[in-house]
């Protein structure tokens, strides 16, 4: 049983290359590149170290609060 640690670029038959978001000896957390996170168990998970480099995330933007002063004026 091989541990990785949190950040380590790993690869996977099914989803391919990922990044261990979480491992402990229980389970492995991984969010893969394509596939979103996935969560293995950690003894029987087939992980091969990868040399890819992370795609890069794009920034979620959160939606704006309406404004309290336009919607008070809209209603008198």
């Amino acid at each position: 049983m091989r541990l990785f640690s949190t950040g380590d670029r790993v690869s996977q038959p099914q989803y391919g290359a990922g990044t261990v978001a979480a491992c402990n000896e229980y389970h492995t957390t991984i969010d893969f590149d394509e596939h979103g996170p996935r969560t293995f168990a950690t003894a029987i998970v087939k992980l091969e170290r990868s040399t890819t480099v992370a795609p890069p995330r794009p920034k979620t933007r959160r939606k704006a609060a309406p404004r309290r002063a336009a919607a008070a004026a809209a209603s008198s």
